[in-house]
């Protein structure tokens, strides 16, 4: 919660844009990472669908926001209403951090970072590993080009054929041809074929659900059809950190599995949106305290 008493009128505003919104563990986050480093900002939630956001941005210029963060279902649609891309936003083609330098509305992505940063912080070594991930939307898709970058060498791409089948098939290519200096090997199946998503997840180390199957209207539900599939030497991920453990996670406890929910990732890639907008370095062990007593509220 903002400190409302710090608030004056030279306060700087983040806001997050989202729907839904009031889920979000970001406002705790940063603005508690604010009041440590004594930094005149404040971070809020707005919500904000595909419907609204051109108005939205239309708002934010127009009041000269600092910055903001993106999330869920925004991260690719805000792209053509924005003035210009990090080059690793651009490779991702989606954005979850914008900053306002000088009117201008510049878009990074720190989602894949934040992921591989969890992994690395909870002792998961994942280079020279294969990786199945589910989903090929904006989250997915940063997770994807950035386990390449860092060293997973294989990975299989899982999603519906519907309009983010088409994204599996871009990150794919981007892997195989533009950056075949990482060694990685990337493949695309599409989610209804069992029989491949079971010989997948079956031969890989980490199983990822970047999807949002196992929250808001899809809490409860899974995309693993047999938790059978999962053996107790995997390492089960989901991005969703509401609830803390969704469906899959579950079935992967069950099966033995180590399981890292989306908390990690969200503090991770929040420390980077946090020196994108101030400059300065996140108080990552007193953020971690915020993080972790808020998970169940």
């Amino acid at each position: 919660m903002a400190d409302l008493g710090r608030i004056d009128g030279k306060t700087k505003l983040i806001g997050f844009l989202a729907k839904p919104a009031g889920h979000s563990k970001s406002p705790a986050i940063h603005n508690a990472a604010f009041r440590k480093l004594n930094l005149n900002y404040a971070f809020m939630a707005f919500e904000v669908g595909n419907e609204q956001l051109a108005d939205a941005i239309t708002g934010i210029r127009a009041l000269n926001i600092q910055g903001f963060s993106v999330s869920m279902p925004n991260k690719i649609d805000i792209l053509p209403l924005l003035d210009g891309l990090s080059p690793a936003a651009e490779l991702i083609g989606a954005v979850n951090t914008v900053v306002n330098h000088n009117g201008q509305l510049i878009g990074y992505n720190t989602d894949g970072i934040g992921y591989m940063h969890s992994l690395a912080a909870a002792g998961v070594n994942y280079k020279g590993k294969k990786m199945t991930i589910l989903g090929a939307g904006g989250a997915a898709t940063a997770i994807t080009i950035q386990a390449a970058l860092e060293g997973v060498a294989e990975i299989s791409i899982f999603n519906r054929e519907d309009q983010f089948f088409p994204n599996a098939l871009r990150n794919a290519e981007i892997i195989n041809k533009k950056m075949k200096d990482t060694n990685c090997i990337a493949r695309v199946y599409p989610l209804e074929d069992l029989a491949r998503l079971k010989e997948e997840i079956t031969t890989s180390q980490i199983l990822t659900n970047a999807t949002d199957v196992g929250m808001k209207h899809l809490e409860g539900q899974s995309l693993l059809p047999d938790p059978s599939w999962l053996h107790p030497s995997q390492i089960v991920t989901d991005i969703i950190y509401f609830p803390d453990r969704t469906k899959l996670l579950e079935q992967a406890i069950a099966i033995g599995c180590k399981t890292i929910n989306g908390l990690g990732m969200l503090l991770w890639q929040g420390a980077e949106q946090f020196r994108i907008w101030t400059g300065q370095e996140m108080p990552i062990e007193d953020v971690k305290q915020q993080i972790f007593a808020t998970a169940n509220n």
